[in-house]
């Protein structure tokens, strides 16, 4: 009786959670990192007299990289799954930290950075989500929730961790711990990934069969060729260059503006850390309403939170007023990480979602590598970012108009 029940016990557990709880790891491991290399901006630009555009420019090649490099990802993790890709950008983001400890010229950073940590980056999002889709269907937003959850966590640590770091130890002996931890995790957190439940006997959500029964079942959906002939790919394409450019504008942005408005420095990180913060919930809470409202509604409950808050940032001159602004914002940054991939999900099947996921995503990291830099040079001949802000409204309600076109698939275009 004692073992019969010990089974089944063992069986209740579903190997699903472990998915989550290493995507998890994965995105803040990363994200964490990718937050700490901010920490060195200005170290840089002391130790070599770099401008601060050139090192941002770093950050900018980082994001094409991830994007570009996504895709290949993408195609294949639907083939192989993640455990080797996992293991292979882990092993290019850890080594690019390590080499970084060593650099004495600008094309090393560009090199470094831009590319063996824009590799790394390439796997963090498309690989974690995409193989947690394949894991879940009907809480398959929330588990999307809870492993971006992890970003919020790096958001919020990493930047502290690596200033003590330098503190205590110099910041190439940083890099070099920072390289090493990341190494090591990403590497070892990767045996846990597995390609979908097939392979353990499983059905998504906790169900248990023989392997292959109902594979082909689940795997339904389109392939990249079909959709990109499909006005339902291209919007979602152009709905996430617009995500990327407003969010990755403001991250990089709302800082400067703040002191710029005459709050204290430690004053001004404590409005991205609010982002962050309150990006935590968003995830959370958008990741749950997905599951119940579908993706295009959810879509649409973003763009609105995003241009509540765009609209009350033209007026936002004094510290509580961004803190307001940081806490509607951040409900918005964090449910747009958390609901896309869900949506793509739904609107495409799983078939090929790594790689749709990984096309839609890159159309992002332009949005992201463009709009920082454009908000900077504008600000640079107008000395002031009122422009740049009501751009970014300008797009908000373009791409909340983008998602109301947004119409599903019929079953039989999906192979059902």
């Amino acid at each position: 009786m004692g073992f019969t029940k010990g089974v089944h016990v063992r069986q209740r557990y579903f190997y699903g959670y472990n998915i989550v709880a290493a995507s998890f790891i994965i995105q803040g491991v990363c994200i964490g990192a990718l937050f700490a290399y901010g920490v060195f901006f200005t170290i840089f630009q002391a130790e070599f007299n770099w401008s601060r555009a050139a090192i941002s420019g770093t950050t900018s090649l980082a994001f094409l990289t991830m994007g570009a490099v996504g895709i290949l990802a993408g195609r294949l993790n639907d083939r192989i799954g993640p455990r080797v890709l996992i293991m292979v950008s882990g092993t290019s983001f850890g080594l690019g930290f390590l080499l970084i400890s060593r650099i004495q010229a600008l094309w090393q950073l560009y090199l470094l950075f831009g590319i063996l940590v824009g590799i790394g980056l390439s796997t963090h999002d498309i690989i974690t989500l995409s193989t947690v889709a394949r894991w879940f269907v009907t809480r398959r937003g929330m588990m999307s929730g809870i492993v971006k959850v992890g970003t919020g966590i790096g958001q919020l640590f990493s930047p502290l961790i690596a200033t003590t770091l330098i503190a205590a130890y110099g910041w190439r002996n940083s890099c070099l711990i920072i390289g090493a931890v990341v190494l090591v995790i990403l590497v070892a957190v990767a045996q846990a990934m597995r390609r979908d439940p097939d392979e353990m006997g499983l059905l998504p959500n906790g169900g248990t069969d023989q392997p292959g029964e109902h594979g082909s079942n689940r795997e339904y959906g389109i392939s990249l060729k079909d959709a990109a002939r499909m006005g339902q790919f291209r919007i979602m394409c152009l709905t996430e260059f617009v995500i990327f450019f407003c969010l990755l504008t403001i991250i990089v942005h709302i800082v400067p503006h703040a002191t710029d408005l005459g709050l204290p420095l430690a004053a001004a990180a404590g409005v991205l850390a609010t982002i962050g913060g309150v990006s935590m919930i968003g995830r959370i809470v958008m990741g749950a309403t997905i599951d119940r409202i579908a993706g295009k509604r959810s879509l649409i409950i973003c763009f609105v939170v995003l241009l509540c808050s765009l609209l009350w940032l033209q007026v936002a001159k004094e510290t509580w007023m961004l803190y307001l602004f940081a806490a509607i914002y951040g409900f918005a940054h964090g449910g747009f990480f958390t609901v896309v991939s869900p949506t793509l999900a739904e609107l495409f099947g799983m078939g090929s979602h790594g790689v749709l996921f990984g096309s839609v995503l890159f159309s992002g990291t332009i949005g992201g590598a463009f709009g920082p830099l454009l908000a900077g040079r504008i600000f640079d001949v107008v000395g002031s970012y009122q422009i740049v802000f009501l751009l970014l409204t300008g797009l908000a309600l373009a791409g909340l108009l983008l998602i109301t076109m947004l119409r599903p698939l019929q079953g039989s275009q999906l192979g059902r």
